[in-house]
């Protein structure tokens, strides 16, 4: 799955244009490498994420196409 569209999906980040700018800018990185919105993510992969003076890390649990509120947050654990 592209990693734009996971963090919308796991809603880490609300939209996917956002999430999109946020790679672009350079603020998501993926096992420590800077990343593009069309990288691949895995299950194990370690993202961050900087939310201007906030880091956000978390390892991705599981990869669905779509999925309810509730359950998003069983996509990914806080490292």
């Amino acid at each position: 799955m592209r990693l734009d569209k996971y963090l919308k999906v796991s809603r880490l980040i609300k939209r996917r244009t956002v999430a999109n700018e946020a790679c672009d800018a350079g603020r998501v990185s993926i096992n420590g490498k800077p990343a593009k919105a069309s990288a691949e993510v895995k299950v194990g992969d370690i993202i961050e994420i900087g939310f201007g003076n906030r880091q956000v890390k978390v390892e991705i649990t599981e990869i669905v196409e779509t999925t309810k509120k509730e359950e998003a947050k069983d996509m990914f654990r806080y490292v």
